[in-house]
């Protein structure tokens, strides 16, 4: 009989034993010898490696095998041939597949200009999570520990006007020693005229080098290439084209700010780059934080221009960039925040007074026009913010409508509303813990319903809170003045009172016709002198 070489790994059925031991070990030397030629350019995990180990395997086997008789022989040796055939398609599929897997993966390296931006988007089936963004660090770094607050400035050239260097300089000047070591100031240089971004980094960094070394100023840019298209934009509102893509962009240069503040602090506040601050601004945010203790918030205003003075726990700020980009073209960044706020069950603005932060900035962002809006509300010195410790309110006086008793004792512009009160009807306050107070201020009636005011009436404070039939009440009191003109002010309260107050009570000493109207309830506790100097 004759041997017929079919391939490398087969042999023709119409051979001897002997034959085909000699022509496989032939098949197998050559094989090996291939396998060293090539050993420098495939690596041992190759497919043709691997067939070699399992063919040589398989001769062993045939070794052992030769003993047999030679009807016995043909049957195994078409069982081996057949094997190898199905193996031999199968490791060059293999190899196919992943070549065409190594080409797929270069693919998604270099993806195509028009999807540059797809990935900043898929991010958005998790509104939890970080967005996905490289951020360049130009001047510098987060430190390990989490603030109180971080306060978040996007910036852009102006056709007119610079006004980020003043509002930096006016955040750390209005700011005590012991703030600024709970506050860091985050820049976004979001321009695309890096020569701009690179001028404006210098002379930050000279001028607040001390700041940023310790860790309170932080400048950063997110790379153009992590933009969405803003070309095409919707036209809503018959907004002009170029309007559409300021605000758009302003949109995503907001939502990439937010992205890298997350984690940086525990309240995140949002100013506009053409901001003055109040005095001492961080110890009044903290009253009001402090007032809001179990109560459930969103977003608190401390001005009410634009996105200027907008308060957000840090928590929040995931979904609220992820909200924002998602409508990014859709409307302004500020109608956007009122759906944000209302989709996350906050119904009513919660607006406090005075304003801690007021626009300077004559000349708009937008093609320089002219922007000349002032808060007249806001205040150069807010030290005087009332602290108004957590507490729970009763009163046995009709509530009108929604004007319940919470609203009188909130810093917010709102009030308790009720009908005409009965001689001996209460208006209760009972604090989660005692505390000590050094000036109580009260105002009844507004500038419109002037009648509305507590004719008759005296303010007390109590001690020793406890559970009566007529529900909680402190177990005695101390009167401390009557109203007069619809008003009271006790000042030195700490000196006159011995004891830690668990209640302030206003009691209607004698009845009247007018409903009654409790503007505000205004409580100062004692607090260090050295809190408030600079």
């Amino acid at each position: 009989m004759q041997v017929t070489q079919m391939s490398a790994g087969s042999v023709s059925l119409n051979a001897s034993p002997r034959t085909v031991q000699l022509k496989a070990h032939f098949v197998v030397t050559d094989l090996f010898q291939s396998s060293d030629r090539a050993e420098e350019t495939r690596t041992a995990t190759s497919p043709l490696h691997q067939q070699t180990v399992i063919f040589m395997l398989m001769w062993k086997f045939v070794e052992k095998m030769r003993c047999f008789r030679k009807r016995s022989m043909f049957p195994f040796l078409g069982f081996l041939i057949a094997f190898l055939l199905f193996f031999n398609l199968y490791m060059d599929d293999g190899f196919v597949l992943e070549a065409e897997k190594r080409q797929l993966g270069e693919t998604q390296m270099h993806p195509s200009t028009s999807e540059r931006y797809v990935h900043t988007f898929t991010d958005l089936s998790n509104f939890s999570g970080t967005i996905n963004v490289t951020y360049r660090y130009l001047a510098g770094i987060p430190l390990p520990r989490k603030k109180y607050l971080t306060i978040g400035l996007s910036s852009v050239k102006r056709k007119k006007g610079n006004y980020l260097l003043e509002t930096i300089k006016s955040i750390f000047d209005q700011s005590s020693y012991e703030e600024l070591k709970e506050i860091v100031v985050v820049v976004h240089l979001a321009d695309f005229d890096l020569a701009w971004c690179e001028n404006l980094v210098q002379e930050i960094t000279r001028k607040f080098a001390h700041h940023i070394i310790a860790g309170r100023l932080l400048v950063i840019q997110a790379p153009e290439e992590y933009y969405p298209s803003l070309d095409g934009l919707k036209r809503n509102y018959n907004d002009p084209e170029d309007r559409v893509r300021f605000r758009s962009k302003q949109n995503v240069d907001y939502a990439f700010l937010l992205n890298f503040c997350t984690n940086l602090s525990h309240f995140y506040m949002m100013l506009e780059d053409d901001v003055r601050c109040s005095r001492n601004f961080l110890t009044a945010l903290k009253k009001v934080i402090t007032s809001r203790e179990g109560s459930y918030w969103v977003m608190l205003e401390f001005s009410k221009l634009g996105y200027i003075g907008k308060l957000y726990h840090s928590s929040d700020l995931p979904r609220l960039a992820h909200f924002l980009l998602m409508f990014y073209q859709e409307m302004p960044c500020d109608w956007l925040l009122i759906h944000f706020r209302g989709l996350l069950a906050q119904k009513d603005v919660i607006r406090f007074k005075p304003s801690l932060f007021q626009h300077m900035g004559y000349y708009s962002s937008y093609k320089g026009a002219e922007n000349k809006l002032k808060d007249d509300d806001f205040e150069e010195d807010s030290i005087d913010i009332p602290d108004n410790p957590p507490a729970s309110m009763y009163t046995n006086i009709n509530v009108f409508e929604n004007y319940d008793a919470t609203k009188a004792y909130s810093t917010v512009d709102e009030y308790f509303w009720g009908k005409p009160p009965c001689t001996g009807d209460f208006f209760l306050i009972i604090f989660n813990k005692s505390t000590k107070i050094s000036r109580i201020k009260i105002v009844t009636g507004t500038e419109d319903r002037q009648n509305d005011v507590l004719h008759h009436g005296a303010l007390e404070v109590g001690q020793k809170a406890v559970d009566t039939k007529q529900g909680r009440q402190c177990a005695s009191y101390i009167t401390l003045g009557e109203f007069k003109g619809g008003g009271i002010e006790v000042d030195s309260v700490d000196h006159k009172i011995a004891f830690d107050i668990e209640c302030v009570r206003v009691v209607v000493t004698a009845g009247q016709k007018e409903w009654l109207i409790i503007r505000t309830i205004s409580l100062w506790t004692t607090q260090p002198v050295s809190q408030f100097k600079k």
